[in-house]
């Protein structure tokens, strides 16, 4: 394939005993082999790897914590610019900064950021990558107080498709700043971020609260009359699964059908426990686990749910409201669901994500109420067929309620999801930034928004 030159990190290729090691990406079911993975070790070898690809013409992926679902973060050929090794984070917090790499995972973040009792909106899962999380707008447990991870994103330094390294801001190259605040991958490789940072913790009122899965019409009925006015500091999910095998629970609940209530709320803890009160009364859970706790260990709380290696399938999309068609079909989805690792949980949007101006950034879905997340699970291939189905026919159980999708939910569904992730007004405008910044499409490995 030639070489990458003046590259100081590592090059493994085929036969290199690591090759099938690096090339794992955390969604199992994702089997490809790149032609080369690059180690960058910073901006010049980014700018090396790039410039190999112009020369090759083979497609390039970008992988930061190589989380993402449908695997864009590999590919057969080509080259992976694996940016797992920019690990530098700087915390300011006097200015309640932070500046982080591309390569930073998000329990590695939230880590540096409470030892000053900061921090910022970034995601559910802390092995989850920061760039890829980021770019695509960034829910998480604080996004109704705080907003979404993109809201709270100060800057950027790109490295483009010709490798020209820019900084983005609201000042400088604002445009671009727009952009790339919910438009993915589509203009460069992002090679640090600068990130606004707030007060919280380190301990917060949180946790899970769980019924029997045939209370889910009961559940999620109250749940939505509940949430109608409670305070933003108040983050929740409700999610249908079987309950995991973790030493948290008892062991006469693992693998029991639930539906379970995510709870975080940023604010003081008598206060926390004052708003989730009435969750906790109106039916007698079967587990509850809803206390004060650790920030980091609210982050890290599903973990156990999305391991490296499991065979992830997902679809998604959001919705207004709640309405009782809605709830009847979550009910029958929660229902079907016949694998110990399946589970779709429904994220209550708003707050301070609907108080931003929708053209500030490029995230489409500021005004939408919740947001449904399908994923189907199994330990390897076995049964994984069945999984997919279970997906499939829950998203279509939903098409008519459907007000838009997540970004960074999407697998490979073709360019009219893509559109109704953003909508008309801001597709256009992405891809008349496309154009100025990889007309040749370089970066097509993600949510693509190919050049007018």
């Amino acid at each position: 394939m030639g070489t990458v030159e003046d590259f100081r990190g590592e090059l493994i290729q085929p036969g290199d005993p690591s090759y099938d090691e690096y090339r794992k990406v955390w969604n199992g079911s994702i089997d490809r082999r790149p032609g080369v993975i690059a180690r960058c070790t910073g901006v010049a070898d980014i700018r090396s790897a790039l410039a190999y690809a112009r020369r090759t013409g083979g497609p390039v992926a970008v992988r930061g914590g190589g989380h993402s679902f449908p695997g864009h973060s590999t590919c057969d050929g080509g080259i992976v610019l694996d940016l797992s090794l920019l690990k530098g984070i700087r915390v300011d917090p006097v200015r309640r900064t932070a500046r982080a790499q591309a390569g930073v995972l998000l329990g590695e973040l939230d880590r540096e950021t409470q030892e000053y009792g900061l921090a910022t909106p970034a995601g559910i899962v802390t092995h989850t990558g920061l760039a890829g999380l980021t770019l695509g707008g960034g829910i998480g447990w604080l996004m109704r107080k705080y907003g979404l991870t993109i809201d709270n994103l100060l800057s950027v330094d790109v490295v483009t498709a010709e490798g020209e390294l820019l900084t983005a801001s609201a000042d400088t190259n604002a445009e671009l700043f727009w952009g790339i605040r919910g438009g993915g991958g589509n203009f460069g490789v992002v090679t640090e971020f600068e990130f606004q940072l707030h007060p919280v913790g380190p301990t917060v009122y949180a946790g899970i609260v769980a019924w029997p899965m045939e209370q889910s019409p009961e559940v999620l009925r109250f749940y939505r009359d509940w949430i109608a006015d409670v305070p933003d500091e108040l983050t929740t999910a409700v999610v249908h699964r079987c309950l995991p095998s973790l030493p948290t629970i008892p062991s006469e609940l693992h693998a029991r059908p639930a539906v379970v209530v995510v709870v975080s709320y940023s604010g003081s803890v008598e206060n926390g426990e004052r708003v989730v009160a009435p969750l906790k009364a109106f039916a007698p859970p079967m587990l509850d686990l809803c206390t004060p706790r650790p920030f980091l260990s609210l982050q890290s709380m599903l973990d156990p749910t999305f391991p490296h290696g499991r065979w992830y399938y997902t679809r998604a999309c959001d919705v207004d409201e709640l309405t009782d068609e809605v709830i009847d079909i979550a009910v029958e989805r929660g229902l079907a669901i016949d694998s110990p690792y399946s589970l779709f949980p429904i994220f209550h949007l708003g707050g301070a994500i609907a108080r931003m101006d929708p053209d500030s950034t490029a995230y489409g879905g500021r005004s939408h109420g919740h947001a449904f997340n399908f994923v189907g699970a199994t330990l390897g291939p076995d049964g994984f067929d069945a999984q997919r189905e279970w997906v499939r026919e829950s998203s279509r159980a939903l098409e008519p309620h459907q007000a838009g999708v997540y970004v960074n939910f999407l697998t490979d569904e073709g360019s009219d999801r893509i559109r109704a992730a953003y909508g008309a007004t801001t597709y256009d405008r992405l891809q008349a930034l496309k154009q100025k910044y990889d007309p040749g499409n370089l970066f097509h490995l993600n949510q693509n928004i190919p050049p007018n």
